[in-house]
């Protein structure tokens, strides 16, 4: 006895039940981008790198920039992992490039 199939979703007399796969996004993870309080980079250079390479307004740049110099880093973006690490490696080049011992990182958020 053979089993005859009709159009894919039917075998025979038997009807089969078909259900979709049910894919489940996961969310990248995301990671803070952080500078880091140094004693020779002056508070201008990290304001001017806060609005030129995080798009920050100037007084929000100022906000960020204190937080570093007062308690040591501080959140310049959470960003997924490739926009985190252009930043960071902008930062040391911009930094690097001026002759400042600016710190730049990344954590997980």
């Amino acid at each position: 006895m053979t089993e005859r199939k009709d159009q894919g979703d039917k075998i025979g007399s038997y009807e089969l039940a078909v259900e979709e796969a049910r894919t489940q996004v996961k969310q990248p993870p995301l990671y803070r981008v952080l500078l880091l309080n140094d004693d020779y980079t002056p508070m201008e250079f990290v304001v001017d790198i806060l609005e030129s390479v995080f798009g920050m307004e100037r007084m929000r740049a100022t906000q960020v920039m204190l937080e570093v110099h007062t308690k040591g880093k501080g959140v310049c973006g959470v960003f997924n992992f490739g926009i985190a690490e252009t930043k960071v490696a902008q930062v040391k080049a911009i930094a690097q490039r001026h002759q400042h011992p600016l710190l730049c990182t990344m954590e997980e958020s």
